[in-house]
């Protein structure tokens, strides 16, 4: 059974850094691009980064560059999204998804998704 497994998540301060994590089970990833998601309450889901199977190709929602960076490590069918400088902005539900086709930041594009890690930013 393919599945994707998120973890990372808290409650940190504006200005501090979490590192999520996606790991693949049923699976290898290194055949699947993969995307990292958001959606905060009222909210629509908006794509905040992707990353092409090899690793050579990444992608970021505006907002985030300069300040997220997404990683993958294919031995250990891992994928990070390190996040820095947070803002309560940034507070949401963080899903991962990946696709063996997927080129961009649209839901639409993905087949296979996570469970979703809460990251909360807050004082």
């Amino acid at each position: 059974q393919l599945q994707l497994v998120e973890s990372g998540g808290g409650l940190v301060q504006p200005g501090g850094s979490l590192r999520l994590s996606c790991a693949a089970s049923g699976f290898t990833l290194v055949y699947f691009a993969i995307g990292w998601f958001r959606q905060a309450p009222g909210k629509e889901r908006e794509g905040v980064s992707w990353i092409s199977s090899s690793g050579g190709g990444t992608r970021y929602l505006d907002s985030v560059k300069g300040r997220f960076t997404i990683s993958r490590d294919n031995a250990k069918n891992t994928v990070y999204l390190q996040m820095n400088s947070l803002k309560p902005e940034d507070t949401a539900v963080y899903y991962c998804a990946a696709d063996p086709w997927a080129e961009g930041l649209g839901p639409w594009e993905y087949e296979y998704w996570g469970q979703g890690t809460q990251v909360t930013v807050s004082s």
